[in-house]
Parts: C-alpha cells; sequence; structure tokens
C-alpha cells in the first residue's frame, strides 16, 4: 500500500546501518514506497515538463544517474532519481523484503506521488527489470521506456561476477583505498579517480571504523532463480507497446548481444545502441555518449516542448538509424 505524499527530505534522520559520511549528497526529497518505507531522490528541471524516472542498477544509487538527470533537466523534462529500497538513502527494510514485486510497488507509490503522470522509465540492469515488469504487467501507464544492460537472458557469467563484488569483505574495508581497489578490480576500463572524496557516496563509516558497502547486506541473500525471471521477463517484453530503446554496453559480460537481438525480436518496435567501450554500467563509463542516446531517443518520442526537439549538442551517431553502434559503427 502506497501513502501518496511528498516532502522535502532536509531535516531526516539517518535511516540505515552506520555513519554518514562528510561530504556525501544529502537527498532533496523523500517519497513513501510500498508500506510507508521512506524512498530518498532528488530531482532536475520543471516539474511540469515530462516525467522521466530513472532507476539505479543493483548495488548503485541515484548518484549514477546525476550527470543524466542535470542533462534531461536541462532539456525541458522533470528528471527523477530514487535509491531503490535498501540502497544509498533509502530506508532498509525492516523484514528485508527486497523482491522485485516490492520494487515494483516502489516505483508505483512514487508515480502516484508524483502525480500519477504517464513517465518515461529509464532503468539499468535491476532498475531496468523493475521498469520493464512495470511497464510489461500493466503495473505503471508508462509513455516510453530505455533499458540500460538489460534483456530477460542475461549472461551468467557477468551476475556472478556482480554478485562476488557486492558479497566481498563483509566484515568492510579499512580505508577509502581499499574500496577504490574493489571497485578499480570491477571496471578495469575507467580510469581511477586521483581523488578518493567522490567514493565517500557509495560507503558508510561502522562504529568500528570500517567502510561498509551503501546498501543493506540483506539485498543479497536472496534467492534467484534465473529461468523464472528470464520467463517473466520475457513475457513482459513480448507485451511492450510502448517505444523502447535499449542500449547495451558494448563491452557488457551481463548482456550479450544475442541477448539484445533476441529482446528486439521479441520487442519489433523497439530501437537499439550498442554502446562501445562502455561495460554493464554504460551510463557511468559513457554518460555524455549515453545522454545523447536518451535525448535522441526522447526528443522523438516523448519530446519536451510537445513537438521533436534537436540535441543541445552535436550527437556521436546518426540519430535516425535506430539500430546501431554509439560510435556510428
Amino acid at each position: 500500500m502506497c501513502r501518496n505524499e511528498i516532502g522535502k527530505a532536509f531535516g531526516e534522520a539517518s535511516m540505515t546501518s552506520g555513519k554518514i559520511l562528510p561530504g556525501t549528497p544529502r537527498p532533496t526529497f523523500h517519497w513513501r514506497g510500498k508500506d510507508g518505507i521512506l524512498l530518498a531522490g532528488d530531482t532536475w528541471g520543471d516539474p511540469n515538463g515530462p516525467l522521466v524516472i530513472l532507476q539505479h542498477g543493483a548495488g548503485q544509487t541515484r548518484h549514477a544517474w546525476k550527470d543524466t538527470g542535470a542533462r534531461l533537466g536541462k532539456e525541458g523534462y522533470h528528471a527523477v532519481a530514487f535509491d531503490a529500497r535498501g540502497h544509498g538513502d533509502s530506508q532498509w527494510a525492516t523484514d528485508g523484503e527486497y523482491s522485485q514485486d516490492a520494487m515494483v510497488e516502489d516505483l508505483r507509490c512514487v508515480v502516484a506521488a508524483l502525480g500519477a503522470r504517464r513517465p518515461v522509465l529509464v532503468g539499468a540492469s535491476m532498475g531496468g527489470g523493475t521498469s520493464l515488469v512495470a511497464v510489461g504487467e500493466g503495473r505503471v501507464a508508462a509513455s516510453a521506456l530505455i533499458l540500460v544492460d538489460i534483456a530477460p537472458r542475461l549472461e551468467n557469467v557477468g551476475v556472478v561476477k556482480i554478485r562476488t563484488f557486492m558479497t566481498q569483505k563483509p566484515d568492510g574495508f579499512s580505508s577509502l583505498e581499499e574500496v577504490a581497489e574493489a571497485i578499480a578490480s570491477y571496471h578495469p576500463q575507467r580510469e581511477r579517480p586521483a581523488n578518493l572524496d567522490g567514493l565517500v557516496k557509495n560507503v558508510r563509516l561502522s562504529a568500528d571504523g570500517r567502510y561498509h558497502w551503501h546498501w543493506d547486506p540483506r539485498f543479497m541473500s536472496r534467492g534467484r532463480n534465473s529461468t523464472r525471471s528470464e520467463e517473466r521477463l520475457t513475457a513482459c517484453a513480448r507485451r511492450l507497446t510502448i517505444p523502447t530503446l535499449l542500449v547495451r554496453g558494448g563491452l557488457s559480460d551481463v548482456l550479450s548481444e544475442e541477448s539484445a537481438q533476441e529482446f528486439l525480436a521479441m520487442c519489433p518496435q523497439s530501437e537499439y545502441v550498442n554502446a562501445s567501450g562502455a561495460g554493464h554500467m554504460v551510463a557511468g563509463d559513457r554518460n555524455d555518449a549515453f545522454g545523447n542516446a536518451a535525448l535522441s531517443f526522447l526528443h522523438r518520442t516523448v519530446p519536451a516542448s510537445g513537438e521533436p526537439g534537436k540535441l543541445s549538442g552535436p550527437p556521436e551517431f546518426d540519430s535516425s538509424a535506430p539500430r546501431e553502434d554509439i560510435n556510428g559503427n
């Protein structure tokens, strides 16, 4: 059940385990999710513009969408990103309920709190699965859908790699340098930052002085039935009728090119971009290019002005071609 309320988040008490580190950006809003759980988020742009809801992947936070959200806001959209339950600054579920259905219900509550408008749903990995189920099962009436490196069939090797990363160091890290080493090992294609201050938003400091990831450890205790998940997402993909864009990381070990093509066959009205040089976390690896791909799609399908618009900067690819590499290859 949703409580249809929305409020500024300033002054909210910490709702998760551990100390919030200095320099961590505080959320600007909280919304009530399923059963009243508090969801922390940020917004950009004109509240009267087309609503675009950005949902992050497992182990990430709303900060993954900071640059994308700001750019959408400048283009006339009302962009909203929120931390999934058990992640970032959102509340941890007291009952450990982190199922896909619970996250779909949280999404429905946020949509209702924002005026029950038909949103564009943008979801990466876990957030994409939430979005696909929400639309495909008729639980959220969306105007368009952007899926980022997620489709019904995923590669087990990539899924295992994510789980291994998220479950490492259950007793925490001794320093931010150790945190940086763990992230660098998972994202070898990214340049390691010289300044580690940006990592504070990814961790909490526990009473014993050790750093822990910014999510509830119980989130990883959920069982995952890959066959049942694939069947459910396949059924949802076949029901899609709204404009849909699939963006795959060209270096992704989670979504293969073969699986991407299978999705396109299930959803023939969909468009496709293969982001060369990006891994599973497409927006983080190639943020500018991802923003161009998303805005090119939105300008044609859900224009902020009510009429098809143009990119504010030069696109990196021919936006008239629906299925291509993000570099035009």
